[in-house]
C-alpha cells in the first residue's frame, strides 16, 4: 500500500528556503568568529599611578656663559697744583701810534731757498743742452767720416739704427757709453767706438753753471 504525501507535509518544496538560511547562520557564525574579542585577566597588574616629569625634563632653561668681566681700569692720579699768584700789576698798552699818511710800509719779500745740487748729479734733462762743437750738422759729419760699416753687417744685410746712452762731463768729455737698442752684426760695437773716441762737446748748464748730462743719440747703419 503506498503512502502519498500530502502538499503540506512535502519539504522538497522548501529545501531552498532551508538552504539560504543555512547559509546565512553560517555567515554569520563565521563573522562573529572573527569578532570576538577575548582578553586575558591573568597578567594584568596595578602599577599604580607614576609620577610624570617627562614636562619638567625637557624644560630646560637655557644657560649662557657670562662674558668675563673686563680689566679694572686704572683711574689716573689727579694731582694737586697750586693756584698760580695772580699778578697785580697792569701792563698799560699804548695803540696810540702816529702813523702818517704818507708811510710806506715795505713788503716783506720771503726768498726761496737755494738748491743745493750735487756735483756728481746726472741731470737728463737741462736748461742748456750740450751740443757738439759746430751742432748736430757738425755730429753727422763727424759719424759719416769715421763711421764704418761693419763686414758681417754688409755680408748679412743688416741695417737699422743703434741708440747709444753716454754721459756729457762737466769739461765736454765723454764717458759711459752704451746701448740702449742695437741691431747686432758689429754694428753696435762700432757705434761705441765712434762716440767714445769723440771730441769734446760744449757742456750742458743748469742756472748758468755747467753740469753733467746724459744724452741719447741714433746712429743709422744703412746699406748704400
Amino acid at each position: 500500500m503506498e503512502a502519498k504525501k500530502t502538499p503540506k507535509a512535502d519539504l522538497a518544496k522548501k529545501s531552498g528556503m532551508f538552504l539560504n538560511l543555512g547559509l546565512l547562520v553560517s555567515v554569520g557564525l563565521v563573522l562573529l568568529a572573527f569578532e570576538w574579542k577575548s582578553y586575558d585577566d591573568r597578567n594584568l597588574m596595578d602599577l599604580g599611578q607614576v609620577a610624570d616629569d617627562f614636562e619638567e625634563l625637557l624644560d630646560i632653561p637655557i644657560t649662557e656663559q657670562p662674558p668675563p668681566p673686563p680689566p679694572p681700569i686704572e683711574q689716573p692720579i689727579i694731582q694737586e697744583v697750586p693756584d698760580e699768584i695772580e699778578i697785580e700789576e697792569k701792563i698799560e698798552v699804548d695803540f696810540d701810534l702816529d702813523v702818517k699818511e704818507d708811510a710806506v710800509i715795505k713788503e716783506v719779500v720771503i726768498a726761496d731757498a737755494p738748491v743745493v745740487e750735487k756735483a756728481d748729479e746726472i741731470f737728463d734733462v737741462v736748461e742748456n743742452a750740450p751740443e757738439f762743437p759746430g751742432g748736430m750738422e757738425a755730429w753727422n759729419d763727424y759719424l759719416r767720416k769715421n763711421l764704418k760699416y761693419p763686414t758681417q753687417a754688409r755680408r748679412m744685410g743688416i741695417e737699422g739704427t743703434v741708440y747709444v746712452v753716454f754721459v756729457v762731463n762737466t769739461d765736454g768729455s765723454i764717458q759711459d757709453v752704451d746701448i740702449l737698442r742695437g741691431i747686432g752684426g758689429g754694428c753696435d760695437e762700432e757705434a761705441l767706438r765712434v762716440v767714445s773716441n769723440a771730441p769734446k762737446w760744449t757742456p750742458g748748464k743748469q742756472r748758468g753753471r755747467p753740469v753733467r748730462v746724459r744724452m741719447r743719440l741714433p746712429i743709422r747703419f744703412k746699406l748704400g
